[in-house]
This record gives C-alpha cells, structure tokens and sequence, in this order.
C-alpha cells in the first residue's frame, strides 16, 4: 500500500491516476495537502477537472523522464553498507568536482564507483557531484533539472546514486551533491502548476522561487526537504548550494539561515558531520558567519576571487570580470583576506563590491578554492581548460598556490593530470524553439562579457577558446545541442598513460600529500598568511613554511623574509636555497621548511 500526498493548497480537486489507469479522489487537509493511500507502482495526479496527468513535485523517482509519471520509491530497502560511516569535515579536506555524464565513457553511477580508486589515490578527501536530480533530455549540466526529489534516470536512478554514496564511503570519500534551488530548468516543471512555487520577480534563469510572499511557507518546505533527503536518504555528506545570490528572500530569517539549522540539527542526529557549501557572487562572508555571531550559519562559499586572481595572472586574460585582476598584488590580497572585491571598486559591475572578512575570525577553510571548475571552464566560449593555454610549468606554479593556500582547495575533473579535453556547454533539450533559446542566449551572453569581439586576436584570443589559426572566436562556439559537443567533453582516461600527463598527476599527488602531513598548510588562520609581492613573483609565509613562485619567462632570485635557512619540500628542478634566498628557473615554484 503506497500513500499519496502532495501539496496543492489552491486547487479544488485532486485526484491520482495509478498504474492501470484508476483515478482516485485525494482528500484535502487543513494544510492545502491533499492525501489517500492505494496499492500502485505507477501514478500522476489531476489537478481541478483537468485530465492532464502531472508528475508528483516530490517524485522520488521518474523512470519515464520528467514528462512521464512518478513511481512509487521505498528508501529504507536499499542495503547500504557504510554503517560505520562517521563522515569526513571540511576543515583540512580536498575536493573534486565532477560531472557524472562525462566523467567516464558510460556516464552513470556505477561507472562513476569504479573509478573511486583513482581519487583515493590522488588523496582527495570529497566528490562533489554537479546535479544529479532529473532533468529533460539525454544529457545536460544538470542545471536545468526539475524534479528536486528523483536522481537522473539516465545516470542510474536512485539504487543508482546510493551505490556511488556507498562506494565512496567504502573507500573513505565523502559526498557532496550539487542543489540547484533558485529556478526550475525550462521543460518539464510542472511543481508551479500545483502550487505557487514561483514569484514574480525574475533572476537570470528566469522567474525566481516564492520565498517571502503569500503561501511561501509550503515552498520553503519544498526547498528544506529537499536538502534533507539528500542528506538523510542518500547519506550524502553535504550539498553546493548553486548560486544563492539569486534567492530572493525578504523575511527575517532568511532561507538559508533556516535550512542550515535543520541540517545542523540533523547532523547531530546522525553523528556525523554534514556541510553547506554555497556559490555566491556577493562577496559577503555573512555567509559563513556563525548564527550566533549574525550569519547565515553555512561552512562554506566558492570564492571566485582567488579563481580570477589567480587565472589573470597565470594566464594574462583581462577580459569581462577578470579586468580588476592579474596583478601579483590582487594575489596576494586574496591569499591573505579571501576576497579581492571587498567593498572595492569593481569595474565589472561599475560599482562598489563586497564585504571584508574578519580574518581573525572566519577561518580560511570556509572559502573553497580553485583554478578550473565547472563553470570557468564550460562558460568559456569553446570551453577550453588552462592546461590548453598554459605551459606545464605554470600549470605546476598554479597547482602550487592552490594548494598552499588556506582554503579549500577543489580540483575540476581532469585538471590533475592537464586533461586536454575540453569541457562544453551541451544541452538536449527535445523542443527546438527552446533549443534555438539557448544556443541564442549564450552568444548573447558572451558578447556581453566583451568576450566574442571580431577585434579579439593573440592572447585576447585565447579567452574565447583554445590556440588555433583562428582570429574570430566567434566563429568558434559550438552548438550546445549538438551531440558531439556533449561527445568532445568526456574524459580521456587514456591521457593518464603518457608521461606528461602523469607527471602532473603525480606533481599534484605529492602537492595533496604534503598538504595533509604539513600543519602549516592545513593551518585555517588567515591572519598567520603573509605574502610578498614581487615583479611576476610572490612568496607566502605560512609558519614555518614559505612558497616561492616566479611567474616570469626568466630566472628570478627571492628573498624569503624571516627566514635564517630554508629547505626545499617540493621543486621544480633548477631550484636552489642560499641562505635567506632561493633561486627559481623561469616558470617554477618551490614549497621550503624554514
């Protein structure tokens, strides 16, 4: 006997049509839920008089894809194995993002477990899975999904998902699974249908999420319970939160607020930690403020400060946002404060940006860190990697700042051994006016940015996409519906086999495993980073440990401040210490005990 509920506070009739074709009358509660129990496997729900069937907006499942209807899903009989699972923290950890469709050939969970060992191995302590939960259409980043409750069934459903949980946490792996909570995707939404789910206000995917206004209770319950399930029922360790600047929420406790109370309390009831990490383009560390000092309470943010900084510089670009970065002195305020835009003047946006952080008192491992994620590296017109701009040695000088810094560092599948694979923006959406839509919005989008200009040429060049012949990267974004553009963003894992490629696999292998056995670096206090800025060069202090980059196409000899005498813990070949100075070949970076 299954038991049918949902919530649809403003219709006057509700009904589910169940496998076979029977049509049974809900009974409305106080509360707007309408709720019967029946034997089924199958079932959708009529709303009023319509004869529409709809999938259910807390489907757990939808073997049919979004369009089709829901089925019946009992969570308490998967056989997990990790009952002894105590979880991994964030403070100290490593993280790796991947998108489960192009990760491996197979582009499924289970293909996804079996190459586990592989990040055992680099020493990751965290996946981090871009969305998971279904969309419309074959393949897709993920955020356009629409059913907030049911794991893509193309990636293996929900048994699906809890293997690769369960597999991880076999092999020591936390999980954290990317949540997109501020828009429905575009085809296949049918929760609003329902209920008022959306307001009028609108953000950049479209109308935003009803949060504050007439029935937003049972919305903001549709966002909590959402969280929860991931957490509870899929024994994921924590969640991305996917661009929160874009929820609207006037109320005096804010939604975030009032889910990292739930999740916290739910981690105290499972004994074990779980994690919010949120992607903001705020700059405002009230993010990760604890409630009882004024915040929001969550463990993290994306800071994609430390990104720009750190890409303009390796890589010269100083298009779009990067125009205020690619200076040694913005990389050395954002290893020593996080943000660089805080309440600074931000050209990008011809206004003030930001808000400093207390460095006494937010630790850095609540920033997470990267030099390539899903984003910088799809939302390139071609989606080029830097590994396709940059030379190998300035690909090691990055790695090494990353990984020295006293944030959380986070690796972009592939980027550890330089995949040259690009990674694309790759939709299939089966409506072609919507089709058309997205393909339109992008070049739109680029342009925007200043990044699709005919006058782009050289280095300029590069930021729209890989090196070639070409002078018009306009003439070069490929068609996100096209299946080889899915095709061309898989993984080669054949690339591990040559010796470039895995000698900077194993580069960024001992970069981890000095990381996790040096305390110095797992150090979260801000306020014990110095830097030193030089001309294309920088050391950083971090204890009694120092980091010397050069940058330069040259030879370079650095002071190290306070430093009686230095030893080298990792180098590029070249390297030499004297006394309070070290030498650096053209390119390279050095990590030394002082």
């Amino acid at each position: 006997m299954a038991e049918f509920a949902v919530w649809a506070p403003e219709r006057s009739r509700v009904r589910v049509r169940l496998d076979g074709g029977r049509d049974l009358d809900l009974t409305r509660g106080e509360d707007g839920w309408w709720r019967s129990t029946a034997p089924a496997t199958d079932y959708a729900f009529l709303l009023d008089d319509g004869d529409e069937p709809l999938p259910d907006p807390r489907s757990p499942w939808q073997p049919y894809g979004v369009h089709g209807p829901s089925r019946v899903y009992d969570h308490a009989a998967f056989p997990w194995t990790d009952a002894g699972w105590t979880g991994r923290a964030l403070p100290g950890g490593v993280l790796y993002e991947l998108h489960v469709g192009t990760f491996t050939p197979e582009g499924t969970f289970d293909a996804a477990a079996a190459r586990l060992d592989h990040l055992v191995d680099l020493g990751v302590t965290a996946v981090e899975l871009l969305p998971v939960n279904a969309f419309n259409g074959i393949h897709n980043w993920g955020y356009d999904g629409v059913c907030w409750y049911a794991p893509h069934e193309g990636y293996g459903g929900p048994d699906g998902l809890k293997r690769l949980v369960d597999a991880a946490h076999a092999r020591g792996l936390a999980v954290i699974v990317d949540a997109v909570y501020n828009h429905f995707g575009p085809s296949g939404a049918y929760a609003p249908r329902f209920a008022p789910y959306l307001a009028e206000s609108a953000n950049t995917w479209g109308r935003s999420l009803n949060l504050d206004g007439p029935l937003s209770d049972g919305v903001r319950r549709y966002v909590i319970d959402s969280a929860l399930m991931w957490l509870r029922d899929y024994h994921a360790d924590g969640l991305r939160l996917d661009a929160v600047h874009a929820l609207v929420d006037h109320r005096a406790v804010h939604l975030l607020e009032e889910l990292a109370t739930e999740v916290d309390a739910l981690a105290a009831h499972l004994g074990r930690p779980l994690t919010l990490i949120a992607e903001s383009d705020l700059n405002d560390p009230r993010l990760v403020t604890p409630r009882e000092a004024g915040g929001y309470g969550l463990h993290a943010q994306w800071d994609d400060d430390v990104h720009h900084a750190l890409h303009a510089l390796l890589t010269g670009e100083r298009q779009g946002y990067y125009a205020d970065f690619g200076s040694v002195e913005s990389v050395t305020k954002v290893l020593t404060h996080a943000f660089f835009h805080d309440g600074t003047w931000s050209s990008f946006r011809r206004r003030a940006h930001g808000r400093p952080v207390d460095r006494a008192r937010i630790p850095g491992h609540r920033f997470v860190a990267y030099l390539q994620n899903h984003d910088q590296v799809g939302n390139r017109a071609t989606g080029d990697r830097i590994s396709d701009t940059l030379s190998p040695a300035l690909l090691k000088v990055g790695a090494v700042l990353l990984f020295t810094s006293p944030f959380t560092p986070m690796l972009f599948m592939g980027e550890e051994w330089g995949a040259r694979t690009p990674w694309q923006f790759f939709t299939s959406h089966p409506e072609p006016e919507l089709a058309a839509a997205v393909a339109g919005g992008r070049r739109a989008e680029f342009a925007a940015h200043g990044w699709l200009s005919d006058s782009l040429s050289g280095a300029d060049a590069r930021f729209a996409g890989p090196r070639s012949g070409h002078q018009r990267p306009v003439d070069r974004v490929p068609d996100p519906q096209d299946p080889m553009t899915f095709a061309r963003s898989h993984l080669d894992w054949a690339e591990l086999d040559k010796p470039a490629h895995r000698e900077l696999y194993d580069f960024h292998r001992s970069l981890i495993a000095l990381r996790r056995d040096r305390a110095d670096l797992t150090d979260p206090n801000l306020d014990r980073v110095t830097a030193w800025p030089g001309e294309r060069s920088l050391v950083v202090r971090r204890g009694a440990t120092a980091v010397a980059a050069n940058l330069a196409p040259h030879p370079q000899r650095l002071s190290l401040p306070a430093a009686a005498h230095a030893t080298l813990l990792v180098t590029d070949p070249g390297v030499a210490v004297d006394g309070e100075a070290v030498d650096l070949p053209a390119e390279s970076a050095a990590i030394m005990a002082v």
